[in-house]
């Protein structure tokens, strides 16, 4: 029999132990928590600029600290190219393991395979607001973290109307603004960005009417030439003259210019304007949407939700999901606050005198639906919207627009 050296009994040795720990760590994985003391891991997340790097950044180095082993790689893409990014980065294996994407792509990148299910989903849904949760829901699964939510309401300019002037319903503001624009030649009593569905979908949700119907799945079904959604657009069709807007240029950044320079008293838009409406020094508030014609409730806006998912091509997925679950904490959501000004998805406090505008809006507002039909309707949204604005006959251009956008 041949003898083993003492030198070969210990590499026999240190083999068996490193093989123990490695199963010992995957065991660890499988179970959803990250083991300590493993080689580095780098964690590639998709997101924008405008103060969310900075928020990932921030987020990354803090969940470092915790995980020594775990590094965030913030990667600055163009989300509107995200999807298609995505794919063709899959086929050269360089893809991330993390992505950001408004929830209304969730059908979109859930029916292309590219994003996992959530961990403890059940866990994660109790953790955050109602109306996240059910916009990152499809098909009865919930699909990714939602990291903030959102809505709009009606900016006012507190030197150019009183908090006690602003208007309740849509006729008030008409009567308002037309005194306004008499007596101040030059300014506008109130701008939106007409030609954004985003915004100007509160005019087709009188009497409950909501885009593919109450759950945003009826595919077949937009509503979008029901005589509520007909009644609204002719209304709408009739600011252009009313509010003393022929001649406007209404553009998202237009509108938003306006009103931070004084020269606009309202303006529909969003918590992430807060920032810089403070720095041009604007004494302003905010209100929930005035009500539609016949509605003695708040005009209904959209909700939207920013999720971020864990991609099915990534080689750390129970890695992705911890970061992605540590960044729903009430430290990361506040901070996530300060630096975008985005309202949190969870029931935490923020310092923000404006938030309970939003607060009360929200109640009215219901998720952008996630099918992949939404795909038809922003695109076909732009014309509608400019046709009708310019005069076009509603029935017509709004029968064709729910001909266009539903399967």
């Amino acid at each position: 029999m041949k003898k083993i050296s003492y030198k070969s009994f210990l590499i026999v040795f240190a083999s068996l132990f490193s093989l123990t720990l490695g199963l010992t760590g995957c065991s660890e994985i499988k179970k959803g928590s990250v083991p300590k003391n493993s080689k580095e891991i780098h964690l590639r997340v998709w997101e924008s600029k405008d103060g969310i790097d900075e928020f990932i950044k921030q987020a990354g180095k803090a969940y470092t600290a915790q995980h020594p082993n775990i590094i965030i790689d913030f990667i600055n893409v163009d989300i509107h190219a995200e999807i298609e990014t995505l794919e063709s980065d899959i086929q050269k294996g360089i893809a991330p393991d993390i992505i950001s994407a408004p929830h209304d792509n969730l059908g979109k990148i859930v029916t292309k395979k590219l994003v996992l299910p959530t961990e403890n989903a059940s866990s994660v849904s109790r953790q955050v607001l109602a109306s996240c949760s059910k916009a990152l829901t499809y098909n009865n699964t919930m699909y990714g973290y939602p990291i903030s939510a959102e809505t709009y309401a009606l900016f006012y300019n507190r030197r150019l109307i009183s908090d006690n002037e602003v208007p309740r319903t849509w006729e008030e503001l008409v009567q308002w603004v037309q005194r306004f624009n008499a007596q101040n030649p030059g300014k506008f009593g109130f701008v939106m960005d007409v030609m954004s569905i985003y915004y100007s979908i509160l005019f087709t949700t009188a009497n409950g009417n909501r885009l593919y119907g109450e759950s945003g799945t009826d595919a077949y079904n937009p509503r979008m030439n029901t005589p509520e959604a007909i009644r609204g657009m002719k209304f709408f069709q009739t600011l252009r003259s009313s509010l003393g807007l022929t001649n406007a240029e209404l553009s998202t950044s237009s509108c938003d210019g306006l009103f931070a320079s004084g020269n606009a008293a309202m303006h529909i838009t969003g918590l992430w304007n807060v920032n810089t409406f403070e720095k041009a020094g604007l004494d302003f508030n905010v209100a929930a949407l005035p009500s539609l014609p016949g509605e003695n409730k708040p005009a209904a806006s959209f909700s939207g939700t920013r999720g971020m998912f864990v991609t099915a091509s990534s080689a750390h997925p129970e890695e992705a999901a911890d970061f992605l679950t540590f960044l729903l904490s009430p430290e990361m959501q506040q901070l996530r606050f300060k630096l975008t000004g985005a309202m949190p998805s969870i029931n935490t406090t923020v310092s923000s005198k404006y938030m309970n505008g939003f607060l009360q809006q929200l109640d009215y507002a219901f998720p952008m639906p996630s099918i992949p039909q939404m795909g038809k309707f922003w695109g076909e949204a732009d014309t509608t919207l400019r046709n009708i604005w310019n005069g076009a006959d509603i029935e017509s251009e709004m029968s064709k627009f729910n001909n266009n956008i539903k399967s």
